[in-house]
């Protein structure tokens, strides 16, 4: 792709914006998460390609400063408290946070251990997250609005993920209408 620093630039803030509307829809399947949990994992699988295009576009930019590209360079490091301790938290809780996610559809595990991890990691994702988003924000129309070349392509590449993310989605709904079922018979709701 073509469009250098500001290129990656546009192609993250894309990405975070398209992130920030799945996880409202997400988030609000928290409201009623055993009567929700089907389209709470179909979010969450969706959101699986498209987590990881962002983590390479940030890890990219990251690679790029720390191997001396002057146009990466001359923008700046990102500030110390983001480099040191944000961004290891934020990557680390994600990881963790799909992970277990995935780790639980493939086991219909309702309770336990793993639920336990989910929901751990979820707050630790929340409060680094949070953060990272309220110092980020702002930014997003106008990277995302900036003329930058390469800029069809960045938009394909978010489709594309996106679409694929669908995709996954789609071919887990089986394995999410289980976990929704076993969510249900514990609270007396589904005797199937």
């Amino acid at each position: 792709m073509s469009g250098g620093s500001a290129g990656n630039a546009q192609l993250t803030a894309v990405l975070a914006s398209t992130l920030l509307v799945a996880l409202a829809v997400e988030g609000a399947t928290l409201l009623d998460i055993r009567g929700l949990l089907t389209v709470h994992v179909f979010i969450g699988v969706l959101l699986i390609p498209v987590v990881a295009l962002k983590l390479a576009s940030t890890t990219w930019r990251m690679a790029r400063y720390y191997l001396g590209a002057p146009e990466y360079v001359q923008q700046g490091p990102p500030h110390l408290a983001l480099r040191a301790f944000v961004a290891p938290l934020i990557v680390t809780s994600t990881l963790l946070l799909f992970g277990t996610g995935i780790a639980l559809l493939a086991t219909s595990s309702t309770a336990g251990v793993l639920v336990s991890l989910h929901k751990a990691s979820f707050i630790v994702w929340v409060a680094a997250t949070g953060g990272h988003v309220i110092g980020h924000v702002l930014k997003l129309p106008r990277l995302i609005g900036a003329r930058v070349p390469g800029v069809a392509s960045r938009l394909v590449a978010v489709a594309g993920v996106v679409l694929v993310g669908v995709s996954l989605a789609i071919a887990t709904l089986p394995a999410a209408d289980h976990l929704q079922d076993r969510a249900s018979a514990q609270i007396g709701l589904d005797e199937n």
